[in-house]
This record gives structure tokens, sequence and C-alpha cells, in this order.
């Protein structure tokens, strides 16, 4: 089992303290999951990297827009830095999207990867990537320095990507976590799918074969909750029983691990989620 932090953290506002003075961001704070409190009081957390600026505008997305600062070569050091004081075993890192960048950000990926595994024995990492344009040289930039898990969402359905997912593509997604399997075949891949948007449920179906299609190890599916009112509006909300049984159609497709329920996200007890597809 990995590691506590050094003090059992009883309230959200230490962690915050600590990544304050690290200048790090969380996607956990940025993002407004309903985890948060949770996963902070555990001394846990999402590394958001590149800024806290995206130049995408995902409607459901609760990450600012605007012009991105450039790359913090210091960055990956300061991850560093708190994951030691913190005795982190498992950590997660994500960025928002760098459309501006010739690479994506796939090199400010991989170094924050080499920083923590050339430093911390027998850390695991796992990176939240974003599309990269569709770039493989990009994933394997990120690939090459040997993350344990790698994630790409696919957040919704295909035909509400116009309105959800500004600047995405389905396709694009599905063959992100398609190419990381060609590369690096014994890596572990993973998704996420929001509910909420207006899908139907043969719509979720098929975005579930489409993934296992991919490749894809590990699914989570979660509640969409609308930000603000200038987010896109939650059309429905999902019963538990029926969180229950998409889990469960996906485990007969062959998903390794599934975590389904309201306020589960792609990076909600991560560690667990490794732990199952290693047994």
């Amino acid at each position: 089992m990995h590691n506590k932090p050094v003090i059992r953290l009883s309230e959200t506002h230490g962690l915050k303290r600590i990544l304050r003075e690290a200048m790090l961001n969380t996607v956990c704070e940025e993002s407004r999951c309903p985890n948060i409190s949770e996963c902070f009081s555990e001394g846990t957390a999402t590394f958001m990297i590149l800024g806290d600026r995206c130049t995408r505008s995902c409607s459901f997305c609760n990450v600012r827009r605007g012009k991105p600062l450039p790359p913090d070569p210091f960055e990956p050091y300061r991850i560093l830095e708190a994951v030691k004081v913190l005795r982190l075993r498992y950590v997660v890192i994500t960025s928002v999207t760098r459309d501006d960048l010739p690479d994506g950000g796939a090199s400010q990926f991989a170094s924050c990867v080499k920083t923590l595994k050339e430093n911390i024995p027998g850390i695991k990492v796992e990176v939240l990537i974003p599309d990269f344009c569709g770039s493989r040289s990009s994933l394997e930039v990120v690939l090459a320095e040997g993350p344990d898990v790698v994630a790409h969402n696919v957040e919704t359905v295909p035909r509400l990507y116009s309105s959800v997912r500004g600047g995405a593509d389905y396709r694009r997604s599905l063959e992100v976590l398609r190419t990381v399997k060609e590369i690096k075949g014994d890596v572990i891949t993973k998704s996420a799918l929001i509910l909420g948007f207006g899908e139907r449920k043969d719509e979720v179906i098929k975005v579930l074969e489409d993934l296992r299609e991919a490749g894809c190890d590990v699914l989570t599916v979660g509640q969409y909750y609308q930000p603000s009112l200038r987010h896109h509006p939650v059309v429905k909300y999902y019963s538990q029983e029926e969180f229950d049984e998409i889990r469960e159609i996906a485990y007969s497709m062959g998903f390794k691990f599934v975590a389904s329920g309201p306020n589960v996200r792609s990076s909600y007890r991560a560690f667990e989620q490794w732990m199952s597809c290693r047994a």
C-alpha cells in the first residue's frame, strides 16, 4: 500500500497551503471536483501542469480560458518537492490543453514523469493527457519516460462533441488511446465518461464498445454538475442504479476496472484502480 502523508490532513486547507507554497495547480480545485475534501484530507491530489489557462472551450469545464504562459522549466522539480513532503507513492499529472505549443505540452509531461521516477524509487505515475492534436510523436515523448498509466478522457458521446467539447474530436481521442497501446502495449490505459449532457443509453453503450476496441483498460463514469449558469446545463441526473447498470455492462465488455457513480471522476482513487489492474 502507498504511504500516507507525514501528518494526516484533517482539512483541505493543509494540502492547499503546501500547493500554494510550491506554486502548483491542481485539477481538483480548478474543476471544482466533488471529491476535493475527501482526497485533500487524505493528502492526495492531481497535479495540473502547464499553467491554469486552457486554449480550448469545453462548455462543461470550469478551468479558465485564455492565453497561457510559456512552460515553466522548474515545475517538475516543484512537483517533486511537494510529492516528497506528502510522501506520495502514486502521483497523477494532468494539464490544461496547450494547442499553442508545438508538441502540445508533451515534453513537460515527460519531464515531470522523468523527474519523479529518477528521484523517488518505486513511485508510480499516472498521466492524464490532452489529445496533443493527434500527434504520435508527442505520445512517444511521454511514453518514453515510463508512465504507469496513460489516461485520456472522451468525456461524452460523439453526437454532443460540438456543444460540449469545443476543439476536440471523438475519433481523434479514440486514436490517442489506440496509439498508446501500439507504442507500449503493457501500459494501462484509461478514459472517463461524464453523463448528464443529454446522451442516450445506446450512445453510452456504443462509447464503451469503442473504448474497448481501442484497448482501453480502465473506465470511470460520473455525473456532470454544472459549475455555473454560463456552463452547459444538466439535462439529466442519473440514479445510482443507472450507474451500477453501466458498470456491469462495462465489465461484461472486458474492462479491467470500472468506477461508476455520481461523484466518480477520472483520478478518484487512482491508486486503487492501478492496483486492481496489476493484481
